[in-house]
């Protein structure tokens, strides 16, 4: 069991009433009273997913405003339902708006953790986006500020808050799964030309930008790997120089972990899996949204059967509802964050390491 998994599931029972305590808020936030927040950027493939949780979640926060300094992409946005009527700001307005207790960063990559830094200096609590920056040492200034000041960054990592992922952290934690021999991952999609140019910028493609997300969950179940080989293939290279069809191995003491990454597949959606094997079962999500679990168990556990069975979970009200619930409570000092600086900093170098970008 590692650490990392422990800390998910016994930070929101029996420390949630001491936790408080190691809390500095700048912005004090209680029970009562709706956390107000904002968005810088605009940018990030997720950032009108997150304005629209964070307004649907109306009775936890009150969005302030949304910074986008093009002037152009205002007019087009203003226009959407995910940022109609909401007030346009800079910056400076938004980290001295009374009250605000913290910003969801959705820029473009490489503008995230610069401007995660200026919010952590106004005293804000962080929603950042992924992944973070091809920077490791930027990165490292901004989680260590953010500690000094008892400022809690939570990474945009979706798969955290997906049920069936939830299930299978807690079904390792559990050990009904035994020692655990083999994880297997993938995540893909077709690229448009669009898509490609623009990732293409960052040398690590697609596992940079998509396939952190399984990096994450691998980090939370495994902790940090000791050795890590990345393949990158650019297999249109009188096109662009987009690494397109990847593949890395994350090596543990007693097992080997492989993550796929590939945005030439038309059914890129549908084949996205994960896959936990243990001495005594499996655990297969595929595809992981809307999850479909096959878990297999060589004994009964508790209400699950002996042999391959099939799970079933909640409809999810929204991809990002249940992050932004729960980065609500640690704003609020019920209970610390259970990813914190050392995870996200594992999870990062790994995610450098397996895209082949270099840790500096």
């Amino acid at each position: 069991m590692s650490l990392q998994t422990r800390r998910r599931f016994l930070s929101h029972s029996a420390v949630a009433g001491v936790s408080a305590m190691g809390l500095r808020n700048t912005v004090a936030a209680d029970m009562h009273s709706k956390i107000r927040i904002g968005q810088i950027g605009t940018r990030h493939a997720h950032a009108s997913g997150k304005i629209e949780a964070m307004r649907k979640l109306s009775d936890l926060f009150e969005v302030v405003g949304v910074v986008e300094p093009d002037s152009e992409r205002r007019k087009q946005l203003a226009q959407s339902e995910a940022y109609r009527d909401l007030p346009w700001m800079t910056t400076e307005q938004l980290l001295n708006a009374e009250g605000l207790a913290a910003v969801a960063v959705e820029t473009s990559v490489d503008e995230l953790v610069p401007t995660a830094l200026l919010a952590v200096r106004a005293g804000k609590h962080v929603h950042l986006d992924k992944p973070a920056g091809t920077s490791m040492s930027e990165y490292r200034r901004l989680r260590r500020e953010a500690d000094e000041r008892g400022l809690t960054i939570q990474m945009g990592y979706m798969l955290r808050y997906n049920p069936a992922f939830k299930r299978l952290f807690q079904i390792i934690d559990d050990g009904w799964l035994g020692p655990l021999t083999e994880l297997n991952a993938m995540m893909g999609k077709k690229a448009s030309a669009s898509m490609r140019r623009e990732l293409a910028q960052f040398a690590g493609g697609g596992m940079f930008e998509l396939a952190c997300h399984l990096i994450d969950a691998m980090v939370t179940i495994l902790g940090k790997p000791t050795e890590i080989t990345a393949f990158n293939r650019r297999t249109k290279p009188d096109q662009d120089s987009f690494a397109d069809s990847q593949i890395a191995i994350f090596e543990y003491p007693h097992l080997v972990a492989t993550v796929r990454c590939n945005h030439l597949d038309p059914f890129g959606f549908a084949r996205r899996e994960f896959t936990v094997v243990g001495e005594q079962g499996y655990y297969q999500i595929s595809p992981l949204e809307t999850p479909r679990v096959e878990l297999a168990l060589d004994r009964a556990r508790g209400e699950l059967l002996k042999g391959i069975q099939p799970l079933e979970f909640p409809k999810m009200t929204g991809r990002y509802d249940d992050e932004f619930r729960d980065f609500a409570g640690v704003i609020r000092g019920d209970y610390p964050l259970a990813w914190d600086s050392e995870h996200d900093l594992t999870v990062h170098e790994a995610i450098l390491r397996g895209s082949g970008m270099p840790v500096r």
